[in-house]
């Protein structure tokens, strides 16, 4: 019997995903596969508990947001130039490298050239979920290891960012693209000085003068997260670019570290919202159908990915043991892989078995990919005591 009511949609979202997050837990799988396992579950595909489309799509959006918007509180353009010298080169060369592997093995496939180009794309990136959940704060991330795998996150993020303008971009007809182009290059400078002016010469004195309040900062933090969302969608941006442009803003301010741990609480609500969206989206019935490219695409990744970056990295001058453990640390596709699968499907660039070959191996890549660290290296979750490092 379908519920499609919104208490009733939460009930079984919420309630699910702790039950399924304690299996998780005991079992040391990532959190993000139980909400997308409970997606397919108790979506349309499944027992259809939740089976509202609109009410997916508008869950799934939300989760976007926050995402971005706590992806940009945490690109501080100083940190960024800082730290482009030393991993741009291993940045671009694994984009390039992995996107010809995504490319390849979906055109072998007999998949179209934007279906493979697309793809490609989106199994560039690694996780910044896990990656950055994987690392021990006490232990690395203020070290040289922490710092490598940060940066190249960093610099993967960005290039997320203009991959989702790219495909919002290629969904349209020839004139529609031509007007988006133009809103793109007039209108995403006005959202961004208007974002810069808001926060240097507003935002910030009325942070100052009250930050006494946290409950003030965290309403201020969300409303300015959804009004410059809200802005960008109205002159004919998205309201994810809208989202990203609000946290860059804030980046560059002393306060955005702390609205960025206050707002973790909501981001890990939406994002709960975000991957179930992604399970419900699932259509199961074809599985059968794309088993076998998708599970070629996750083997290729999880062998691959971890040679890449060790070998490019060792180019650099760095040690091949810390390369290794970076390439590790990376060796999974993205939440972004998902995201850009979500998209490119919503503007009719891929099929939906495309998506589902994307999605399937990225969920695999995941899970094979936080095993490999929780048993070879310090991580908080590690089933060892000697590796398991807070």
């Amino acid at each position: 019997m379908p519920h499609s009511g919104i208490i009733e949609s939460f009930f079984f979202i919420f309630a699910g995903a702790a039950v399924l997050a304690t299996f998780a837990l005991y079992t040391r799988q990532p959190l993000l596969v139980a909400y997308i396992l409970l997606g397919c579950l108790l979506g349309p595909f499944g027992f259809s508990m939740v089976s509202d489309a609109a009410l997916l799509s508008e869950i799934a959006e939300f989760g976007i947001i926050f995402l971005l918007f706590l992806v940009g509180l945490d690109l501080q353009p100083k940190k960024l130039k800082n730290m482009i010298g030393a991993t741009l080169f291993t940045a671009i060369g694994t984009t390039v490298a992995f996107f010809a592997l995504g490319f390849f093995v979906m055109f072998g496939f007999g998949f179209t050239l934007v279906e493979a180009s697309v793809t490609g794309l989106a199994v560039t990136f690694s996780s910044t979920i896990l990656g950055i959940k994987l690392l021990p704060t006490t232990a690395l991330h203020h070290r040289h290891i922490g710092e490598a795998v940060v940066s190249i996150l960093l610099i993967q993020d960005f290039i997320a960012i203009l991959a989702i303008l790219l495909l919002n971009g290629l969904g349209i007809d020839r004139q529609a693209l031509l007007q988006s182009l133009a809103t793109i290059f007039l209108g995403l400078p006005v959202v961004a000085v208007f974002a810069y002016v808001g926060v240097r010469f507003g935002l910030l004195a009325l942070i100052t003068k009250f930050d006494a309040f946290h409950e003030y900062i965290f309403l201020v933090a969300i409303g300015w997260c959804l009004g410059i969302a809200t802005l960008a969608s109205t002159i004919g941006l998205s309201l994810e670019i809208g989202a990203f442009i609000a946290g860059v803003s804030l980046a560059t301010s002393p306060i955005s570290q702390y609205i960025a741990e206050s707002l973790r609480p909501l981001r890990d609500f939406f994002l709960v919202l975000f991957f179930f969206s992604v399970g419900a989206g699932l259509n199961l019935d074809l599985i059968g159908d794309v088993w076998l490219p998708a599970l070629l695409l996750a083997a290729l990744l999880v062998g691959l990915k971890p040679m890449i970056f060790a070998a490019l990295l060792k180019l650099r001058g760095e040690q091949s043991d810390m390369a290794w453990e970076v390439g590790y640390r990376l060796g999974q596709a993205s939440e972004f892989s998902l995201l850009l699968s979500y998209i490119a499907l919503t503007n009719a660039l891929v099929s939906e078995s495309a998506a589902l070959v994307i999605q399937f191996a990225t969920v695999l890549t995941l899970v094979v990919s936080s095993y490999f660290v929780i048993f070879r290296y310090p991580s908080p979750i590690a089933p060892s005591a000697r590796l398991r490092r807070d």
